[in-house]
């Protein structure tokens, strides 16, 4: 195979080789013709040479000053801000982030700002594409003392995000030596952590509020046995029982609340023992066998003899059945019949999983209801669930160890046809479940 040999002549499009080129080709000349007219006689050498030097000085000197010139002009026509180095650096940040300079036009952005903001464009004013009120406020201020400022702002569109607006003068030189200012804005989504904020504000006020009710009842009949019914043996009796029930709900309460609590703190934790869901499910429906006899609920368990593991925690495990367990028997009572299936299955990505499946044949669930089911303290019926002893909390706690187990919950409901809670693991990479 031929190899082409580089050709080693300049390329003639350089203008400055040219000029060069042209120079040398006259002082040839130049140099020819004095020596001739030496030869002859009719000019002395000290002149000759005199004339070579100035005939030299006006072919190469104007050669030198194009150089120079054109050197001048290419670095006037770079500004230092608009190097591809300074494009990288602003399109390797990880959040929206956008240059402007000191008049507030855009001169770099990144492409997670161009979806924040499609109106953006470079070397057009930001204010025209950034409308909030709050980011042009901060904006004419950073401008105008050349100092930080920040700015929080609802952004509605494409859905509502809670947005920090942060501008940092950015020291760059100029071209002529200096410095300048230009304002390097970055924006950060705040939207999870408002939402987290929100939920921590609801559920400290949901638990106060629960822990409130059974206080306050508590405090009442106390008060009352202290009074009047101090000496009535069956107001007494009476009272007494209904502070026991309102004394084990607030037990529970707490016992929920630490629960869950304990779950959230390890949730980035997988539990890594292998533990076998046949027995824990056995003892669970075992334990809650004189409730379901004083509901008059028949629970049928339909388990494989083999045992089938999953990594998981027993304890964790052991509270999640029975609180899907339970509330089918509480809330499903009327259906008289509660099953209770554990069989294998592909997961949507096509992954072996086991499923627990605790079905009802109670009144069932409006649909409505379903999607906010695992929230915390959300009840279907609040005097109901209170009537039953619920909390409010069960189905969060479910959620909660289930997605510390990398599992899902599946919720299926028609109403007056029962509902059906699914918990779904992870399988282990030997199937043991035929």
């Amino acid at each position: 195979m031929a190899i082409d040999a580089p050709s080693s002549s300049p390329p003639s499009s350089s203008p400055w080789s040219d000029r060069l080129r042209h120079s040398a080709i006259i002082l040839l000349a130049a140099g020819l013709a004095l020596s001739v007219v030496v030869a002859l006689g009719e000019l002395s050498l000290v002149r000759a040479a005199s004339i070579f030097i100035c005939i030299a000085a006006a072919a190469l000197v104007p050669w030198r000053l194009h150089n120079v010139a054109t050197s001048r002009e290419d670095v006037r026509g770079v500004n230092p801000v608009e190097t591809a180095a300074v494009s990288a650096v602003v399109s390797g940040m990880p959040d929206p982030a956008v240059l402007l300079d000191r008049a507030g036009r855009v001169i770099h952005l990144n492409a997670a700002a161009a979806q924040l903001a499609p109106a953006l464009r470079k070397n057009e004013l930001a204010q025209f594409a950034l409308r909030s009120p709050e980011i042009i406020t901060a904006l004419r201020e950073a401008i105008a003392v050349s100092e930080p400022r920040r700015a929080m702002y609802l952004d509605h569109v494409p859905v509502d995000r809670w947005m920090e607006l942060i501008i940092t003068p950015v020291p760059v030189p100029t071209l002529f030596g200096g410095t300048d200012k230009c304002m390097l804005m970055t924006f950060h989504d705040q939207t999870p952590l408002r939402r987290v904020e929100e939920m921590r504000a609801d559920f400290v006020a949901n638990a106060s509020h629960e822990l409130r009710t059974p206080l306050a009842a508590l405090s009442g009949f106390i008060d009352t046995l202290q009074g009047q019914a101090k000496d009535d043996p069956k107001a007494r009796e009476r009272f007494l029982g209904i502070m026991h029930t309102q004394a084990t709900r607030m037990a529970r309460l707490i016992d929920d609340l630490l629960s869950l609590s304990r779950v959230e703190l390890s949730a980035h934790v997988r539990p890594d023992t292998s533990v076998d869901l046949v027995p824990i499910i056995r003892q669970v429906a075992d334990g809650l066998e004189p409730l379901a006899r004083e509901r008059q609920v028949v629970v049928d368990i339909d388990l494989p003899e083999t045992p089938v593991q999953i990594a998981g925690d027993r304890e964790e495990l052991l509270r999640l059945f029975e609180n899907l367990i339970e509330n089918a028997l509480k809330y499903g009572a009327s259906g008289g019949k509660v099953i209770v299936t554990l069989v294998s299955a592909l997961s949507g990505e096509g992954t072996p999983e086991v499923r627990v499946m605790v079905r009802d044949f109670g009144p069932g669930i409006a649909p409505e209801h379903l999607p906010r089911l695992t929230e915390r303290f959300y009840r279907v019926d609040v005097g109901d669930s209170r009537a039953q002893g619920g909390t409010g909390l069960g189905l969060s706690l479910v959620k909660h160890i289930l997605n510390r187990h990398r599992g899902r919950l599946l919720i299926e409901s028609v109403p007056k046809n029962g509902a059906t809670f699914t918990a779904c693991f992870p399988q282990a990479r030997t199937p043991t479940l035929v």
